[in-house]
């Protein structure tokens, strides 16, 4: 008989819950009669306590079924920890006060210190709480865990950053109103064409990855690509130039030209003027006299006006082609070795988000030369127009008169 209970009670207790668990185990040592509680309870690992009180709920219910709809009675279990402990989240703010980082006005905390570390620290002052609780406690308040942030500048912020961001942004929301196009610009690192390792992951049978060269030395006859990036912020549209030469200012004036005939003039045509944001070095940088000579180019072909505005000084990483564009085609060409510009190029075409990101890519065949200079005659032809908010960082160049 003790054999048959057992196993009763080994197969229904996993899928009760507390009151079921209660009232079952009481049925049964009912059932045995005197001597029933202990039996039970030896052969379940119940508490005699526990099985007492399944036999006095049956007893109130007078043998009926028991309301199944409360494992306990009300005001039963165990307390919430903020009713055991009022203070719980004031001491958790003074523990992880000191440790927190970044803007207070800001709606997302973060703390450098482990919910584990805060248990142990709260535990010496005589609290019972549970890592688990503790991060739920930080996340009501708006604390996170999380990784460190690139966004310290090591070189001294200039004094006018702020007001130039602010002057960008002033410019962009005025172009966009006259609905003229505004382009963020800017080249992509070099990558190497060939069968070599690309960074990232992807899906494959287990020990079936490609393979490639265990060492990245460029092949002479493969060379480099650079990808030239043009990102129409309000259009969330992208094109990419892909050059096998030099990044050059050259390189850079003529992915803009490409962009404008295969994008910009199906979509700008009656645009008086081009808004373009780029960093402040690189082939399109605000010292190079050769970026401002070739700019006027384009600027008498189309007849438009073409202003620029810089970012400040170490602030690159706040171009939107960085962020909008090329993080979304390192993503897409992740864990694929670049074998060839045909690769390169499908690849980033194939590009797309949710968010209805499209970009058109195209191969530039051309040879850059690296350091030619402009005179003295050219460049002081050159129709720029200097803004008079940091003239060096903000210019327009207008067509010349003929």
């Amino acid at each position: 008989m003790n054999e048959a209970i057992k196993e009763r009670i080994k197969t229904m207790l996993p899928i009760l819950n507390e009151k079921q668990k209660r009232i079952f185990l009481a049925s049964e040592a009912k059932a045995i009669g005197h001597g029933g509680i202990t039996q039970v309870s030896n052969m379940s690992g119940v508490s005699r306590v526990t099985i007492t009180l399944g036999l006095k709920e049956i007893k109130m219910n007078n043998g009926k079924t028991p309301d199944g709809s409360r494992c306990r009675k009300e005001g039963g279990g165990r307390k919430n920890i903020k009713e055991n402990y009022p203070d719980i989240k004031s001491e958790i703010e003074t523990l992880v006060g000191p440790y927190t980082k970044g803007n207070p006005e800001n709606p997302l905390k973060y703390t450098s210190r482990s919910s584990r570390n805060i248990e142990k620290a709260l535990e010496a002052k005589g609290y019972k709480i549970s890592d688990t609780t503790i991060s739920e406690l930080l996340k009501e308040e708006g604390y996170s865990l999380q990784a460190n942030r690139k966004e310290l500048s090591m070189t001294k912020s200039h004094p006018d950053g702020d007001g130039q961001f602010e002057y960008i942004n002033k410019q962009a929301k005025s172009y966009m109103r006259s609905k003229c196009p505004v382009l963020s610009i800017d080249a992509k690192k070099k990558e190497i064409i060939g069968n070599f390792k690309n960074n990232g992951r992807e899906i494959h049978k287990t020990g079936r990855a490609p393979l490639v060269f265990d060492h990245d030395f460029m092949r002479k006859e493969l060379g480099k690509a650079t990808p030239y990036g043009i990102y129409d912020i309000f259009k969330n549209s992208g094109f990419v130039n892909i050059g096998i030469s030099s990044d050059t200012a050259e390189f850079a004036v003529e992915s803009i030209r490409r962009w404008w005939d295969i994008k910009g003039k199906k979509a700008y045509t009656d645009a008086p003027k081009i808004l373009i944001t780029a960093d402040c070095g690189g082939s399109n940088g605000y010292r190079v006299h050769l970026w401002k000579a070739r700019l006027q180019e384009p600027a008498n072909q189309l007849n438009k006006a073409i202003t620029v505005v810089h970012f400040p000084p170490g602030t690159s990483k706040w171009n939107k082609t960085e962020h909008r564009l090329f993080s979304f085609i390192s993503k897409n060409w992740r864990g694929k070795p670049l074998i060839s510009t045909a690769v390169i190029i499908n690849l980033i075409s194939a590009t797309k988000t949710k968010t209805g990101l499209v970009v058109e890519c195209v191969l530039d065949k051309n040879k850059y030369k690296t350091n030619v200079l402009v005179s003295d005659e050219e460049y002081a032809a050159i129709n720029i127009k200097r803004h008079k908010f940091h003239g060096e960082w903000n210019y327009t160049i207008s067509p010349q008169k003929k």
